[in-house]
């Protein structure tokens, strides 16, 4: 595994992610424009730890106690692949979602799939204003047109040196011992 991102970068770019936000959230306030109300609703499972962190650097007059996790075991398209028995966990969106701005955070987007899961259990729930997608990585590798409307790291494109099967992964505090980003190489150029 390589080191993208240590514990201190992984903050700077949740920070980033964070402005990226909250310059949305400026320009939704502005006058004229309504002023919404916002929400962060955090994939399982560690876009829901990364959106707590994102609450604690916005502006709490906008968001709020709002801030909820999604698990979408049973929206995936490969639930069938996944096992017999697939581990279910709670989803917990304590507000309705009507009408509000719901900011969607994942760790990394890669292929859409996981995205287009939560997009279809978030519509299930209510009529949102409008659905960010907020990611800490974009990794690149679409199988599904989505894209994001926040990144803090961007790795995807020419010049990026990924292989497709290259793999992406997010640790974060308390899932993971230490907040990192790591990439594992694909096995064909580790030489095996």
């Amino acid at each position: 595994m390589a080191l993208l991102a240590d514990e201190n970068r992984v903050s700077e770019l949740v920070d980033a992610l964070a402005g990226q936000i909250a310059e949305e959230i400026a320009r939704d306030r502005s006058p004229g424009n309504g002023e919404g109300d916002w929400a962060l609703v955090g994939i399982k499972s560690r876009g829901d730890i990364l959106a707590h962190r994102l609450a604690q650097r916005l502006d709490p007059a906008a968001i709020g106690e709002r801030v909820g996790s999604l698990d979408i075991t049973l929206y995936r398209d490969d639930l069938s692949e996944i096992g017999a028995q697939p581990v279910v966990r709670t989803t917990e969106i304590p507000f309705p979602i009507d009408r509000l701005n719901v900011v969607l955070v994942d760790d990394v987007l890669m292929t859409g799939r996981s995205v287009r899961a939560a997009m279809a259990s978030l519509l299930d729930m209510g009529r949102a204003r409008r659905i960010w997608l907020s990611v800490l990585v974009d990794r690149g590798g679409r199988e599904v047109p989505i894209a994001a409307d926040h990144v803090a790291l961007d790795l995807k494109g020419h010049g990026s040196g990924l292989d497709e099967s290259d793999l992406v992964h997010v640790r974060l505090r308390p899932t993971d011992p230490v907040d990192a980003i790591e990439l594992q190489p694909s096995p064909r150029k580790q030489g095996t």
